[in-house]
Formats: C-alpha cells, sequence, structure tokens
C-alpha cells in the first residue's frame, strides 16, 4: 500500500469541493499562473492523472501517448491546444467531472501497487512512490492559483508532508537541473507542520548555520513555486539557503523560476 495516495485522493476531493459551486462561465478566468484559466489548469490535471495511471499499468500505452504528445509540440501545436484536443474540448463542470473520476482511478491504481515499482515519465524513471507523490505535488500546487482566484485562504493538513519531503530531497535536483553543481551541502530543514507537529530534515548533514525555518505550508509554496521567498514566513540563514530559497524547484522538466516578488496572493 502506498500512503500517498491517499493523500492524493484528499487533495483531489478539496479541490473538488472548491470547484462544486463554480458556474462553467468562471472556469474562463485568468489566474495568477502564467494567465492559465481554470479550464487549462484542470485539463492539465486531468491530462497529467490519466498519464501517471496509463504508466503504471499500461506501459506501452503511456509510452504511444508521449510520443503523439511530442510529436504534437514538433508540429507547433500549443500546450493548450493540445490539452482542449486531447480532452474533447470538455470545459467547465462536465471537465471537472470527467478530472474526478480519472483522479479516483489514479488514486485506486497507486494504492494497490508496489510502491518500489519503476515507471516511466517525461524525465528520468521513478518509483510508483514518487509517481503519485509527483501528483499529489502537482495537484496541491496548482490548486493554489484556484484557492488565490476565489479569494480562499486553504486550511492545509499534514498530508502535505510529502510534498515538504519531495521538496527537501530535490535540493541537489534544483541545481543539477540548471547544469551547475549545488554550492555546498543541503541546509537544515525544520518546519512546523499544520497539525504543530516539527518536520526535520538535513539536521545531521547541513553545513554550519545552514537553515530554513518556519511553517510547513510555506516551504511547500516556495519549493512548489506558488509563492516567492519573500512572500512567505521561513526563516532562511545562511547563503547556500538563500540561494537555495531563491530557485528551489521540486518538479521535473526545464528550469523555472519562482513567481516574482507580490505577484501570486490570496485575491
Amino acid at each position: 500500500m502506498i500512503a500517498e495516495a491517499a493523500d492524493f485522493r484528499d487533495q483531489c476531493a478539496a479541490l473538488a469541493a472548491l470547484l462544486a459551486p463554480l458556474p462553467d462561465a468562471d472556469f474562463r478566468r485568468e489566474t495568477q499562473f502564467k494567465a492559465w484559466t481554470l479550464n487549462d489548469i484542470m485539463a492539465h490535471l486531468y491530462m497529467g492523472d490519466v498519464n501517471a495511471r496509463m504508466t503504471l499499468i499500461d506501459p506501452a500505452g503511456f509510452a504511444a501517448a508521449r510520443a503523439e504528445r511530442q510529436a504534437a509540440t514538433a508540429a507547433g501545436e500549443s500546450r493548450f491546444d493540445y490539452q482542449r484536443r486531447w480532452s474533447k474540448g470538455l470545459e467547465g463542470q462536465a471537465l471537472v467531472k470527467a478530472w474526478r473520476a480519472s483522479s479516483a482511478a489514479t488514486a485506486d491504481a497507486y494504492a494497490a501497487a508496489d510502491p518500489k515499482q519503476r515507471v516511466a515519465w517525461v524525465g528520468p524513471d521513478m518509483s510508483a512512490r514518487s509517481s503519485i507523490t509527483a501528483r499529489l505535488m502537482e495537484t496541491w500546487s496548482h490548486s493554489q492559483a484556484i484557492y488565490d482566484l476565489l479569494g480562499q485562504v486553504r486550511q492545509d493538513t499534514d498530508s502535505i508532508r510529502a510534498i515538504c519531503h519531495l521538496g527537501a530531497i530535490t535540493y541537489g535536483w534544483t541545481y543539477q537541473n540548471r547544469g551547475v553543481e549545488p554550492p555546498g551541502p543541503p541546509p537544515h530543514i525544520r518546519l512546523t507542520a499544520p497539525s504543530g507537529a516539527i518536520w526535520e530534515w538535513h539536521a545531521d548533514r547541513s553545513g554550519a548555520g545552514e537553515t530554513v525555518s518556519g511553517p510547513a505550508t510555506a516551504f511547500a509554496q516556495v519549493v512548489a513555486q506558488t509563492r516567492n521567498i519573500a512572500d512567505v514566513a521561513l526563516a532562511v540563514e545562511g547563503p547556500i539557503a538563500r540561494d537555495w530559497m531563491a530557485k528551489a524547484q521540486c518538479f521535473a522538466g526545464p528550469p523555472n523560476d519562482p513567481p516574482a516578488p507580490g505577484t501570486r496572493f490570496t485575491q
């Protein structure tokens, strides 16, 4: 059993509840995340969930889907045009319904999977546990733009520990993805969970005076790039810690810079 599959299921349920009252017209509103609309975000999550399930239970099907997407990109089709074509033009609550069914099936598939099973993705292969953790992180991070647009402050639970763990262990990836060596050992991370528990990473191997401490939600927001470090209540000490927090990236894909200070907030 993979516990992170239950956390993923819970995040999807919270997002579905947030979206339930919205009329279809609201899904055309632009968020602070690169001007993506709610339709853009939900189509992206829907396609990601289907692919994550496919790579677990139908590797050949996933390979074919990945090749089709790469061919579309090479032919000049935009991300949004491809997503709309892939999702057969679904929008609004019809799109939410399709995503909800798919995300539930993905949670079921990963809950029963061997955590160590290797699965393919757009980057290097990963374990099944890492794959569903990535789905959890992506659902949580993209949901932030919707909470912000709707003026809602999310009430996180300790299910975000997996996201914080992903952020902590991708310290080196942040630099390697940019083609440079990490400037030193990872900082000591000491976070206060939503429940009040204390979570720590790298306490025994960090450089002297290099620390990141504060609310777990703030740390998850920074490493998932839904907030700039300047806009959250994290205490960051030491040049290595400050450099990392200025560019931390816990997700796959090409190097991304965090949002500029003051550009992502609860509206």
